[in-house]
């Protein structure tokens, strides 16, 4: 009796596991790519000509969409998505919603701890989180991680706005306040509805992308009075060299544009440069309450 007792509890623990295997191999099809990826994928229709009639074939899989749809999993669809999109930018305000004043500090990823852009980058956290500024960093490893350190020796905020990559991106050991997103366009919300500045330390095409994003939004008066400041002037010579010798002098931008990107080797004038600016911006707004705000 105990002997069968024995058999028909493994019995039904197989099932389970059996079951439990099933699910989430089920659960993971097609979950190789990240969100970002998903989202901005659309399924491949054949090309036809307006003065083409429509292929049988394709009359077919038209006449069953319906059918097709009916046996969709819904959790993999666009619209699912903006419920994720939502809740992401609820949970990134409602977390956000009560830091102090934050400066952000991008930078490659792949820089490492003995690096003298490294060490530049925790001094200038340091500093910056002694003169009252949070940390906001991509949260990963390199300057992120620098910062992020920087931040905590200067005993203020550190916040890490991690991000869904196909290849995992760890989180580093120096963030007070983790938060993990699937879409880029809402982690660059975060970046710039709560932060006083962005600081460039030198990067790639994460670190570029992010620069020239927020030049588009002071460029266009979506944000007002917010330094970005390039750390390491022989690393951007050359592109400061190309946007005033090809982009200036073609008239694809103004003088006033190239004069959006402040350059620094050091990160007490850096700090500086945000004070002023941040104390600037203080003022205006409290002796003009009615002046036009920017989206922070």
């Amino acid at each position: 009796m105990s002997r069968n007792s024995n058999q028909m509890r493994n019995g039904s623990n197989n099932r389970g596991k059996k079951a439990a295997d099933r699910y989430h191999s089920l659960r993971g099809k097609g979950r190789g790519a990240t969100e970002d990826e998903r989202l901005l994928t659309r399924p491949a229709q054949p090309l036809i000509s307006p003065s083409e009639g429509v292929p049988q074939e394709q009359q077919r899989v038209d006449e069953h969409a319906l059918e097709r749809a009916l046996h969709f999993d819904f959790t993999i669809t666009d619209p699912w998505r903006v419920m994720r999109i939502m809740s992401e930018f609820v949970n990134g305000f409602d977390a956000l919603a009560s830091i102090p004043p934050c400066v952000t500090i991008f930078g490659s990823a792949r820089t490492l701890p003995d690096d003298s852009v490294y060490i530049a980058a925790v001094e200038t956290a340091r500093l910056l989180a002694k003169a009252g500024f949070g940390i906001i960093t991509g949260g990963g490893p390199g300057i992120m991680e620098a910062a992020n350190k920087g931040a905590q020796d200067g005993g203020n905020l550190s916040i890490g706005c991690n991000i869904e990559l196909a290849f995992e991106q760890v989180p580093n050991q120096y963030l007070d306040i983790s938060l993990d997103f699937r879409y880029f366009f809402v982690r660059k919300t975060m970046f710039v509805k709560y932060s006083s500045a962005f600081i460039i330390f030198p990067g790639g095409f994460g670190t570029m992308d992010e620069l020239f994003e927020a030049l588009t939004l002071i460029q266009t008066k979506k944000v007002s009075n917010f330094p970005v400041i390039l750390y390491g002037s022989k690393y951007w010579e050359g592109l400061l060299n190309w946007i005033r010798e090809t982009m200036l002098a073609e008239e694809k931008v103004s003088v006033d544009d190239v004069t959006l990107l402040r350059i620094s080797d050091d990160p007490e004038e850096i700090c500086r440069m945000v004070c002023e600016a941040y104390q600037e911006n203080y003022h205006m707004e409290k002796h003009d309450p009615h002046r036009e705000k920017s989206i922070r």
